[in-house]
This record gives C-alpha cells, sequence and structure tokens, in this order.
C-alpha cells in the first residue's frame, strides 16, 4: 500500500466531474429461514415419493428478483421487495441398503426492506443502444432509486422429509406457472402444471447474508491525479508445461504440517475478535 502511495503524483492536477452511482442507504441482514418448502419437478417428484429419509447436500442462489416503490406518506423512503430462488441439492435414501440418489429442488424465500433513497423529478435518457435492436435508444430511466442486493450462496442447515399435508402451506412463487423460464431451466423435467404435489415433501432451513443498497446516479467532483496508465506489460510468452511447473515453489508445508504458532503467524484474520 505504501507504495502506491509513492507512486501517485504530489500535487492534483484538476478538479473532475464523474457519473457514479452513489449508495443512499443500506443494510445487512442474517436470515434464518426455516422450514422452507422444496418444489420438485416430475421426474424427481417420483423419487421423493419413495424416498425414506433426505440430506441436504447445499443450496444455490439462482436469482433474485427486486421490485422497488415508493413508501407512501413517507418522502424519500422506499420499500425493496426480494424474491429469492435457491436450488437445493438433496441426496435421498429409498432404502436401508441403496446408495442415496441426489435430487435438486426448488425454494423461495420473499422479504422487504425500507430504505431512503432520496427524490428525484428528472427524466434520464442515454444516446447508447439497446442491445439487439437496430439503431435504439434504452427507455427513459425512471426518477426510482436502483436496489442492488449482494448476498452469497445460503448454508443449508436442516432437510426435513414428511407427508404432504403435515408441511407448510404452498407459496404462490412456485406456482408452475409462476416460476421465471431462466429458474425453471436450472433444472432436469417440468415443474407439474397441474400441481400434483406428490405423497412426500421436503421442508429446509437455510441461513443467508444479504447486503441491500439503494443507489442513484449523481455527478461528482473528485480530484484527478492524473490518467491511469497501466505501468506492466503483458506476458505474451508461452511457457513449456514443464518450465513453468519449475517455477512453482514446493509445497514444504503440505509435507510438514506447521505447528499451531507457525499458522497464527503466517494467517491473522481480519475480524474484530478481541485477540
Amino acid at each position: 500500500m505504501s507504495e502506491n502511495k509513492n507512486c501517485l503524483p504530489s500535487k492534483i492536477k484538476e478538479a473532475v466531474c464523474i457519473d457514479v452511482g452513489r449508495v443512499y442507504d443500506s443494510c445487512a441482514d442474517k436470515d434464518c429461514l426455516e422450514d422452507l418448502r422444496v418444489y420438485f419437478t416430475d421426474s424427481a417428484q417420483c423419487i421423493i415419493d419413495r424416498a425414506t429419509n433426505v440430506r441436504c447436500r447445499g443450496a444455490e442462489v439462482l436469482n433474485a428478483f427486486i421490485e422497488v416503490e415508493r413508501v407512501p406518506f413517507n418522502r424519500g423512503f422506499y420499500s425493496v421487495d426480494i424474491t429469492y430462488y435457491f436450488k437445493v441439492c438433496l441426496d435421498v435414501f429409498c432404502g436401508h441398503t441403496n446408495a442415496p440418489t441426489m435430487v435438486d429442488g426448488l425454494a423461495t424465500f420473499s422479504k422487504k426492506c425500507i430504505l431512503y433513497g432520496s427524490e428525484g423529478n428528472v427524466k434520464v435518457f442515454s444516446s447508447e443502444f439497446a442491445c439487439g435492436d437496430i439503431d435504439e435508444q434504452f427507455d427513459m430511466v425512471s426518477t426510482n432509486p436502483r436496489a442492488k442486493v449482494q448476498t452469497v450462496d445460503p448454508i443449508c442447515l436442516d432437510a426435513k422429509l414428511c407427508k404432504i399435508h403435515e408441511c407448510c402451506h404452498v407459496d404462490p412463487c412456485c406456482k408452475p406457472s409462476r416460476i421465471p423460464k431462466n429458474v425453471c431451466r436450472c433444472f432436469d423435467g417440468c415443474f407439474d402444471p397441474c400441481e400434483n404435489e406428490g405423497e412426500k415433501a421436503v421442508t429446509v432451513t437455510l441461513g443467508i447474508f444479504t447486503i441491500v443498497q439503494l443507489e442513484r446516479d449523481v455527478q461528482m467532483l473528485v480530484p484527478a491525479y492524473d490518467f491511469c496508465i497501466p505501468s506492466k506489460e503483458c506476458n505474451c510468452e508461452t511457457d513449456n508445461p514443464c518450465d513453468a511447473f519449475r517455477k512453482i515453489q514446493f509445497p514444504v508445508d503440505e509435507f510438514f504440517p506447521p505447528k499451531e504458532g507457525c499458522l497464527k503467524d503466517s494467517y491473522r484474520p481480519t475480524c474484530a475478535c478481541g485477540d
């Protein structure tokens, strides 16, 4: 970091106006999503109906649909409605001696948060072209701020197998007619359009971390030192595979694991744990 500071010019050359997205408000959440119903395609549901037990292997976020609406009678505030679509991977046991069968299912979760996004009454147009169209400009941008959601794949905490009548209610977002096409394409088979639920169902408990931001495009005046010109040359050499291997240092720690004290010295976590 000190080297980078030394490379910077000592004086500011000019003040430059840039157009950037400024974050007006943000929040961070840690949600434990208990007993989410998992929905399966027609072929996967047949396996679930024969199951005697299930185990959760993991889960990933396929998509998150976001809607931003102005909050009535509270100027400058907006509600951010988020609907997550999770792909849940399960080990399904159909007998005492059989190896488990891996099955993927769909779970959803919706949440709402209210953030400050300020107000704007301008109509924004751009000369950029819309992808796939011939000489067509992008549509006008609304005055609502943009919502940005950052999340990591959830932690699968629990999975349960139960009878249909014992499980929670049907999530309306998981009705076959309402599942987005780009989400359906992530699964083998199709979700039953007749909504035949089968005999058994699965619920999972997931833990997820989320950061939600509201931002607007603003013009800001910032100091400029100089243009950012790369100082590193592109390396276009194609080394022989063996020559490249010889440049790799011998992994001593893999053969001789370091002691506890050496581990602490070589890796110091940056968390505020009071150590």
